[in-house]
């Protein structure tokens, strides 16, 4: 039995009645936003306190934890300072192969959220939602929490930091598989591009939001900043399991065909379709497993044989080995790169690193928007990947300038390399997870986003582990692998935007509409082979 939340039931009976189709779909929006900002923000404090394991023995970190102290601290440089010895960073990764050994620290984490997120993608489309997501994000900030508790413990085994990353990996592979999958039930295809491009922001959100939590306890010992976010995810587990609405049939909605169901796509606007069943309000707190059997999932195989899924799979590998990389080790870089004639605090690399996400939040919006508009994904997607080279080239070349050049430089990095990662991740995803080639009632919104996501995550593994062992040998091959990443990311993508130009040049009305998804859009002349 699929039981309604408890926080949903309360606010009926304070109310005295039910909430319209468009006020849920409002709520879910803002939940799915919130949780998946909470799973990124518990995976920042590895990338902020990279340069107190590992210091420079001759830096002082500022004095003043933020907000009290200035944003931006330059760093103090000694040569004899009895003081420099109370930063001598955290055995094992205090040693020469310390970025080594936090790459292979990086590298667990996300092998494990690879490897757990195509079992997570498969169990989505069969569990409870709500419940697998609340239990994720619990068991995730568990993790998080004990990695912290390292320092407090005074452990020094690395296998111990090793096991915990791998442990909270696994558990933070249940994220987002679950939260597209709701939004996908709950919203049609109609601006979905733009939708889930604003919607996306929960990545950057939780950067920033995990970058300034953790950058504000430094001070008081490096365990804090993986205590507090730790905590702040599995608060935000408490609030989906007492408010999210996972499916829309649960609440008396009738969805018709290409938001639930799935049965047929239709070319007009499915969102005005979806209205109030006749539901008695008795039977609407909890809705048997009878309206499960009608969701059955589709296994893997299956899935993958859906047109583009493979490629946008293949683009996301090296799309999220450059995103991924920039998300674990920009603070560090930071805090080792000259700015200006000088260096600045570890602290401060940490918040200046949020700007990055910054530019990372208007690039997912202006993706989605853009592919809306164009009605073509894939051409968006390269488009955004391609102009990600010469931005990269630009900030590790100009970004030493000063303070200023590099903010903005940044900032537009950020914007292209996070814009085609939030829309496969997204509106891509949540296509081809309802694309007309699967008949029946059968749904893939989560089995189809595990898949793309979790081949994006082996990327995003490789990049931190590969930064590790580069960044010993200098920045500059660190960069050179980045935009290598960055070109067979667009390459990959080839096949699908001569697709997309083709169809569009022999049907321009088609196009101009827009309202088009990119699975059928791009696959038509698939299916029409086949059949």
């Amino acid at each position: 039995m699929r039981g309604t939340p408890p926080g949903i039931l309360l606010i009926r009976s304070i109310r005295g009645r039910d909430w319209s189709f468009a006020t849920y779909r409002y709520f879910v929006l803002f939940i799915t936003f919130i949780a998946y900002a909470c799973y990124h923000a518990s995976r920042k404090p590895t990338s902020i306190v990279k340069s107190v394991l590992y210091p420079d023995p001759k830096r002082i970190p500022g004095q003043y934890p933020w907000p009290i102290g200035k944003f931006f601290i330059k760093e103090n440089f000694v040569d004899n300072d009895i003081s420099s010895l109370r930063y001598k960073g955290w055995a094992p990764f205090n040693e020469p192969d310390g970025p080594s050994k936090l790459g292979e620290i990086d590298v667990a984490f996300l092998a494990c959220y690879s490897l757990g997120m195509f079992v997570a993608g498969h169990l989505g489309d069969r569990l409870d939602l709500r419940l697998f997501l609340a239990n994720g994000m619990i068991g995730s900030g568990i993790f998080v929490g004990l990695f912290g508790m390292g320092y407090f413990w005074n452990v020094h085994a690395f296998w111990y930091f090793l096991v915990m990353q791998m442990a909270a990996g696994l558990f933070q592979a249940t994220g987002w598989p679950s939260v597209v999958a709701v939004i996908g039930s709950w919203f049609g295809k109609r601006k979905r591009g733009l939708i889930m491009g604003i919607w996306n922001a929960h990545t950057s959100v939780g950067n920033i939001t995990g970058s300034l939590l953790a950058a504000s306890v430094l001070d008081y010992g490096w365990g804090w900043s993986f205590i507090v976010p730790g905590a702040f995810i599995i608060m935000g587990g408490i609030m989906v399991y007492l408010f999210l609405p996972a499916y829309p049939e649960d609440f008396g909605f009738t969805c018709l065909p290409g938001v639930a169901s799935n049965l047929q796509e239709t070319p007009n606007d499915e969102e005005a379709q979806i209205t109030k069943g006749n539901v008695p309000r008795g039977e609407t707190n909890v809705v048997s497993q009878h309206g499960m059997v009608r969701r059955r999932g589709v296994g893997l195989l299956e899935a993958c044989l859906i047109p583009g899924v493979i490629p946008f799979a293949l683009c996301l590998f090296f799309a999220k080995l450059v995103a991924y990389t920039f998300l674990y080790w920009l603070p560090f870089y930071l805090s080792q790169t000259e700015i200006g004639g000088e260096y600045i605090s570890v602290k401060s690399a940490g918040n200046l690193s949020t700007l990055f996400d910054v530019g990372g939040i208007v690039g997912g919006i202006l993706a989605g928007y853009i592919s809306d508009k164009l009605g073509a994904r894939a051409t968006t997607a390269a488009s955004f990947v391609y102009a990600a080279i010469p931005s990269m080239l630009l900030y590790r070349t100009f970004g030493n300038v000063s303070v200023n050049v590099n903010i903005v430089l940044m900032m537009i990095t950020g914007l292209f390399i996070n814009g085609p990662y939030a829309l496969i991740t997204t509106a891509v995803s949540a296509d081809l997870g309802t694309h007309s080639s699967l008949r029946g009632d059968s749904r893939a919104l989560a089995t189809v986003t595990a898949i793309i996501d979790g081949t994006g995550s082996v990327g995003a593994a490789l990049g931190p582990l590969l930064t590790g062992f580069l960044s010993t040998k200098g920045w500059d091959a660190v960069f050179v692998m980045l935009m290598i990443g960055a070109l067979i990311a667009g390459l990959l993508l080839s096949g699908l935007v001569i697709a997309e130009l083709s169809e569009r040049t022999c049907n321009p009305m088609s196009q101009s509409s827009g309202q088009q998804s990119l699975g059928d859009h791009v696959t038509q002349p698939l299916l029409r082979d086949r059949r």
